[in-house]
């Protein structure tokens, strides 16, 4: 019995075998495509309810009787979709591209209609990608019956000007990066002073075709950006590099073009429009700025340094690009953190740590928030942590000065030029005071007759434990706070023996290009030492230094991509990243007409 029940399997086995051939030799079903969760000012699938404002920049789509919309809210960078007039079962979703609308992530947030309702929505999903560097187009979706979807929400980049614009309407013509060339037509890349772009193709014949390319991530990849105003002119119309609504500022572009009779094509190199010189610098940082966290990863006191060169590029040029950057700042990281999320140590509140030096960095931070913006809650946060940094102040130590760290081991230049600058700062600022004022007064004074400031009227990095010049590294961002200190404590009491003191430290440092004597090897607190005394300096006038270290750096610092480094009269070997380009935009903001440098 058990052996024909076994030839029967085998027999139908063998029937069916064709057919499983058949099946295996098909190619496999597409897989749907990964959706990665985004986070720009908030993360993917966030309740509408919380949306700040709701708009309907597309119209709606009708499915059957059913009305599909896509909602915006435009200061979250988010949309949700709805869908309304419909029955049990009827569904709605987003879909979201990063390469124009070509491929997409599907189903986002798909929401079907309950029982007895009428309508339903998603969650809310965000158009862009700052963090990641990539620009987003969204549309809404529904299937009742059948499958409808609204045109895509902004195909075009916006900034001063639109995609597509006319060359004819170009504020100057300048060519950042060198031609390329290709059987004899030579290929520019053109920018004006919006930070549009252009490409032409000089020597061109009949089917030769020009274009350019856009990348969001410094030439990485371009996928929503490939060919853009593709044609056989010999000239594109203009695009723009900067997207303020994606929060995307340093678009990066080429010029490309191919002759009609072969395949192959030439480009030029990839850069950054130059509208002005501190507007570039200003665009290449905030490359690096993290919407999200924001700060810039991963430096506590040097991202309280940075939004300080920020706020005053945007104080000295009037560009309110960045002012959201601000808030942004505050709102986020005023709360604690355990070691290791935003610094080494644990971070208590109200940008305080062990680390007073870190904690008053912030102040001064929080100082340059309210005088730019005269928001009260920067002032008041900058007294809470002025009062904490004092709760340091010492007179049983060389009769006086703050600690470096709340363990009390050291006594520093850069902890006491911060508490000097805070306090006369606060003065300033707070009506009627009196207490700051005094404060001011007595660190000015314990400064001056410290021994911090030798002979040569430079500032070394501290006092030794018997209180006498330690005689360590006379650091540009020590001299850069106590010009700023005394200069401030001047202000304050409108006593000109502090102005002087001030004047005498700057005389000291003004000599050739600032060096860092650590270049080209120093750490990350290093780089960004010398915006500082870019800044303080120019608190006190002396424009021809300050305008040979704009220009040296420009001519001799600088890469296609407005990336500025460490070495301010160039070199090699010479790191960049972002707390380099802070330095160099305080230098670049320093100067009596920061827009040009």
């Amino acid at each position: 019995m058990r052996g024909r029940e076994s030839a029967a399997i085998l027999r139908r086995v063998i029937r069916l075998l064709p057919l499983l051939l058949i099946v295996l030799a098909l190619p496999p079903a597409p897989a749907a495509a990964a959706t990665t969760t985004v986070c720009a000012l908030s993360c993917d699938t966030l309740d509408p309810s919380r949306a700040q404002q709701e708009t309907f920049p597309l119209p709606d789509k009708n499915i059957n009787g059913r009305k599909i919309q896509l909602h915006v809210s435009v200061p979250d960078g988010m949309d949700w979709a709805s869908i309304d007039l419909g029955q049990a079962g009827d569904s709605v979703w987003l879909d979201r591209s990063w390469d124009g609308g070509a491929t997409w992530e599907g189903l986002l947030g798909k929401a079907s209609i309950p029982s007895t309702w009428t309508g339903t929505r998603t969650l809310m999903y965000n158009i862009y990608d700052p963090v990641g560097h990539r620009r987003g187009v969204i549309r809404a979706c529904g299937d009742a019956n059948a499958v409808g979807c609204t045109d895509w929400l902004y195909p075009n980049v916006c900034d001063k000007l639109c995609d597509n614009t006319s060359p004819s309407q170009a504020v100057g013509d300048t060519q950042p990066v060198a031609p390329t060339s290709i059987y004899g037509r030579t290929i520019r890349l053109h920018t004006d002073a919006n930070g549009m772009a252009w490409a032409t193709m000089e020597g061109n014949g009949p089917g030769d075709e020009v274009w350019l390319d856009r990348s969001w991530n410094e030439g990485a990849s371009w996928p929503d950006g490939s060919s853009l105003g593709r044609t056989t002119t010999g000239r594109t119309t203009m695009f723009a590099t900067r997207d303020p609504r994606a929060k995307l500022y340093g678009g990066a572009i080429r010029a490309c073009g191919k002759e009609a009779t072969h395949s192959n094509g030439s480009c030029t190199a990839w850069a950054r429009p130059t509208p002005t010189r501190a507007g570039a610098a200003a665009d290449a940082l905030m490359y690096s700025y993290d919407t999200y966290q924001a700060w810039w990863p991963s430096s506590w006191w040097n991202s309280a340094a940075t939004l300080t060169a920020l706020i005053d590029y945007a104080r000295q040029t009037g560009n309110h690009d960045y002012d959201w950057v601000i808030g942004r700042t505050f709102d986020v990281n005023k709360g604690s953190f355990p070691a290791g999320v935003k610094s080494s140590d644990p971070i208590d509140g109200d940008f305080i740590s062990r680390a007073i030096d870190d904690s008053a960095w912030w102040g001064l931070a929080w100082i340059a928030a309210y005088e730019y913006t005269h928001d009260q809650r920067y002032l008041t946060e900058a007294t809470t942590i002025a009062n904490y940094v004092n709760g340091f102040w010492d007179t049983s130590t060389c009769g006086g000065g703050v600690w470096w760290d709340r363990e009390r081991t050291y006594k520093n230049a850069v902890t006491n030029g911060l508490y000097l600058r805070l306090t006369a700062a606060l003065h300033l600022d707070t009506p009627g005071d009196s207490t700051w004022g005094q404060r001011a007064i007595t660190a000015g004074n314990w400064y001056l007759n410290s021994g911090l400031i030798n002979g040569a009227n430079q500032v070394n990095d501290g006092l030794t434990a018997d209180c006498r010049n330690n005689g360590q590294t006379v650091w540009t961002y020590n001299q850069g706070l106590a010009i700023g200190g005394f200069d401030e404590l001047y202000k304050a009491t409108g006593n000109g023996a502090w102005l002087t003191i001030a004047s005498r430290l700057a005389n000291a440092a003004s000599t050739g290009i600032i060096t860092e004597s650590c270049e080209p090897n120093c750490d990350d607190n290093q780089k960004q030492f010398k915006g500082i005394l870019a800044r303080y300096l120019a608190e006190l006038g002396d424009q021809p230094f300050l305008q040979t270290q704009a220009n040296s750096l420009w001519a001799n610092d600088r890469d296609a991509l407005n990336h500025l480094g460490l070495r301010w009269a160039g070199g090699s070997p010479n790191p960049a990243d972002w707390r380099t380009q802070a330095s160099a935009l305080e230098a670049l903001t320093a100067t009596q007409s920061p827009a040009g440098g």
